[in-house]
């Protein structure tokens, strides 16, 4: 594809970190995007400077836990524009309390709903016009926890992150009949607001040596425009000095 023109992008998880730079991306190339996340306020500054800089947004405030408002919010963009070529879950948190000695099922419940349940219902939501249409991309943000188990990042951040990739291979092997493809994109170390929620934060050095959030916003760009013939079903990136690899990150509970 030349550009993204006409293409209708929903991104969860976008008024922060790898959802910001996906949505910034896809905008730039074309794609009118709907910013979803929790919170009113970053989705409305981020919709405005994307629209400053002549590109195409609204923003759609939602918790993808709720099930109910992730349908509501699935059938306002396709009642309104008809359909949703890309979909982005990058939605996503961790705990400070991550141990099995210090999370509680209150702390296992958000995660899990969060990273897992809120990606599964955002396929659900718009998996019917992606058939109708025989055509449509799922970027699911997993992790470099989606794929290795470590103690770094905790039960159900990994739990989750691993259901992640489960999940996008299922939607392959049974969508692509139908011109669906998925991609799990599996991150190691980005400097994102999550880092914040690290019971150990990283210094500002090792921040600055990670992958950015910008890295993962040329990645989700790539796929976005990668023919419809093709399908990545998983991508593992991670910084060239990796921490995991060194054994620095070793020292306690991470994200």
């Amino acid at each position: 594809m030349a550009g993204l023109n006409g293409k209708i992008a929903w991104i969860t998880g976008a008024g922060s970190g790898i959802g910001l730079a996906g949505a910034q991306a896809l905008a730039k190339a074309g794609a009118h995007v709907v910013l979803s996340g929790r919170r009113a306020e970053p989705l409305d500054a981020v919709t405005a400077e994307i629209k400053a800089a002549s590109g195409s947004a609204e923003a759609a405030a939602l918790d993808v836990a709720d099930s109910a408002a992730v349908e509501r919010v699935a059938k306002d963009i396709i009642g309104r524009h008809g359909r949703v070529d890309i979909l982005v879950n990058s939605a996503g948190l961790n705990l400070p309390q991550r141990r099995w000695a210090d999370m509680g099922t209150a702390g296992w419940d958000q995660v899990i709903d969060i990273n897992l349940n809120g990606t599964r219902y955002c396929i659900a939501a718009v998996l019917p016009s992606m058939r109708a249409q025989k055509d449509g991309l799922v970027i699911n943000v997993s992790s470099w926890a989606g794929r290795f188990v470590s103690g770094l990042t905790g039960a159900a951040y990994t739990a989750a992150k691993h259901g992640v990739v489960a999940l996008t291979m299922s939607l392959n092997m049974e969508e692509c009949g139908n011109g669906i493809r998925a991609t799990a994109l599996c991150p190691g170390e980005v400097a994102t607001p999550i880092l914040k929620n690290r019971p150990k934060p990283p210094s500002p050095e090792d921040t600055a040596r990670m992958l950015q959030a910008e890295d993962m916003g040329r990645t989700i760009l790539f796929l976005a425009e990668t023919p419809p013939h093709v399908c990545f079903n998983e991508i593992l990136v991670a910084p060239t000095w990796n921490r995991i690899f060194l054994g620095i990150a070793e020292a306690g509970p991470q994200p």
